[in-house]
This record gives structure tokens, C-alpha cells and sequence, in this order.
């Protein structure tokens, strides 16, 4: 019993995954609104150590705004931290500047596991990003949701 016990405490112990590449499938704006593919399109890769976020959205009137991030990461069972590597923002629909950032920063927030999910809000933004199977959902304060599948 004790051999049994020991080998669940450390498998519980383990850091969760969040490896895979993630899809955009859907996004819905607060007011209803549901924006898809093709007018936005995104993936969100996590490998053991590195995430990649690349995002596109076209309006109405053809004009572009895409948003890319490349990072490291740790996620340990209690807390997720991220060095952000660098990041590219351009916003034609915004009438905006491309934005690069070279700044490397590295923030941490806290993870809560249970119930067959893992959860936590992105440390460089709003989103609280929830991953439960092969789905991840991603939420903003003001109720926007993005849904995303898992595909690798």
C-alpha cells in the first residue's frame, strides 16, 4: 500500500502539459458577435519550453491586424511563467504603427488544476485561458471567448 501510495503522490505531483498546437476556431465578441475563420485566424503552439501565438483578422473593409509572440515557458502545478522573447503587432484596422518589442520581461501568475482542467490568466494580457482535453477556451473580463482545438 505505501508503494502504491508513493507512486500516486508523485504522479500528482507532476507538472501538467499544455504541449500542442492550438487552432482558433471561433471567437465571441460580447455583444454576440462571432468572428471566424477566414476574417480571423490564429494558432497557438506550446512545446515543452517554447510558446508561439501568431493571430490575423481582417475586417470588413480588407484591412489587416495580426498580433505574434514568441516565449518561453515554465508551468509547474501551482504557477505558470513566461519570458516573453519578443512580439509584433500590426493594426492597419486600428490605423496603428507596427509594433516590435525586443523588451525580454518575464512574468508569473498563479495555475489552478482540477476537475480535468488546468487554468490561468495569460501573464502579458487579460485572457483567463482554461485547457480541458483537447479544447482551450479563453476569456476576457469584458466577455469576449475564444475557442480553440487542439489539432497536434
Amino acid at each position: 500500500i505505501g508503494m502504491v501510495l508513493l507512486f500516486a503522490s508523485a504522479a500528482s505531483a507532476q507538472a501538467p502539459s499544455i504541449e500542442g498546437t492550438y487552432q482558433l476556431i471561433s471567437r465571441k465578441l460580447p455583444d454576440g458577435t462571432v468572428i471566424k475563420p477566414p476574417d480571423m485566424m490564429a494558432f497557438y503552439t506550446f512545446t515543452k519550453t517554447h510558446r508561439n501565438f501568431n493571430l490575423v483578422q481582417k475586417d470588413a473593409t480588407g484591412k489587416i491586424a495580426s498580433f505574434s509572440v514568441v516565449s518561453t515557458y515554465t508551468l509547474k502545478a501551482t504557477e505558470y511563467s513566461e519570458r516573453r522573447l519578443f512580439s509584433i503587432r500590426t493594426d492597419q484596422i486600428g490605423g496603428k504603427d507596427v509594433v516590435y518589442d525586443l523588451a525580454s520581461q518575464t512574468r508569473s501568475v498563479p495555475v489552478t488544476v482540477g476537475g480535468g482542467h488546468l487554468q490561468f490568466t495569460d501573464p502579458f494580457g487579460t485572457r483567463s485561458q482554461v485547457f480541458e482535453g483537447n479544447k482551450m477556451t479563453a476569456t476576457t473580463p469584458e466577455g469576449a471567448v475564444d475557442v480553440w482545438e487542439k489539432v497536434q
